[in-house]
């Protein structure tokens, strides 16, 4: 139980529940370095001017404030930063959601008595939406791939929608060819199943002959394939803009289009949250289309004043 509600002792919490959650160091850091940044602004707000704030200042600012602000002290404090420091308005959102972490767990806690988070205001992402495949455009991508190593690649990314480290780090031994299943391992090191088709096994059972052990993808010195060798094979067939992570994208778009379960797609992407899954999906246009046209009340003969 946290005693004093300063930012000090809730951060030192708040990066063991991190860990607990089995968040990579990476992650962990830069949650970290977020709140230590907003901690010595509030500390700063409650002992000067905040217009008069330089690197200077912070340096000297210290982690001994209580930790349970106003929305408002947050909502002034992306503001500062949109102006002082020229951040994108993607970092911002990266910035948010730290914080947005943090502040949920110390109100899930009892650390503090209300969540200035749900009320922020978020800035604008222009072009938030993800460039992506449609299927027919994946299977010709695929048909344009002469070597067969490169092909099963690209098309293993498609059918288990699998992010490229995973796709990397697959053994033979993690391929269940009866269960038509693959064992990956995602991040913050989650184990978790994904789905794979026949064709796509068939192809793997061609690419790995008769090796019961070992890399699935084999690399420099017998070691997995790297991430760079895979973003390698993209920039050599792939239109331009289309990376691994848009064929993820192009996974998760046709599995919702077609199935309409979204926790599904959550769970076969590995995403701890939904509200990461829900960029990634579209609403393809005929289906607007025909929904447009069975409610909206102009578009079906129901006229004005229905």
């Amino acid at each position: 139980m946290m005693k004093t509600g300063h930012f000090s002792e809730c951060l030192d919490h708040f990066e063991i529940y991190l860990k607990m959650r089995n968040y990579s160091p990476r992650t962990i850091k830069s949650y970290e370095e977020t709140v230590r940044h907003f901690a010595r602004y509030v500390w700063l707000c409650r002992h000067g001017d905040p217009g008069s704030f330089d690197e200077g200042a912070f340096a000297a600012a210290g982690l001994d404030s209580p930790a349970e602000v106003p929305t408002s002290v947050v909502n002034n404090y992306l503001s500062w930063l949109a102006e002082r420091r020229s951040y994108k308005p993607r970092t911002l959102h990266r910035m948010i959601s730290s914080l947005s972490s943090f502040y949920s767990y110390l109100y899930a806690q009892g650390a503090i008595s209300a969540d200035p988070m749900p009320a922020v205001e978020r800035p604008r992402v222009k072009n938030q939406e993800l460039k992506y495949l449609k299927h027919s455009q994946v299977v010709r991508l695929l048909k344009s791939i002469d070597d067969d190593t490169d092909r099963l690649i690209v098309r293993l990314i498609y059918a288990t929608g699998v992010r490229v480290s995973e796709l990397c780090s697959i053994d033979i031994g993690d391929i269940d060819f009866e269960e038509h299943t693959i064992r990956v391992k995602g991040k913050g090191d989650k184990i978790r199943t994904v789905f794979v088709d026949e064709e796509t096994l068939a192809e793997i059972e061609g690419h790995i002959g008769n090796t019961i052990i070992g890399p699935l993808f084999v690399g420099q010195q017998g070691k997995n394939l790297s991430p760079r060798t895979v973003q390698r094979i993209f920039q050599r067939y792939a239109p331009p803009g289309i990376t691994p992570h848009k064929i993820r994208h192009s996974y998760a778009s046709e599995l919702y289009r077609r199935s309409k379960n979204l926790r599904v797609v959550q769970e076969n992407l590995g995403h701890s949250s939904i509200k990461t899954t829900e960029v990634y999906l579209h609403t393809d246009l005929d289906e607007r289309q025909a929904v447009y046209r069975q409610y909206f009340p102009l578009s079906n003969g129901g006229g004005e004043g229905r």
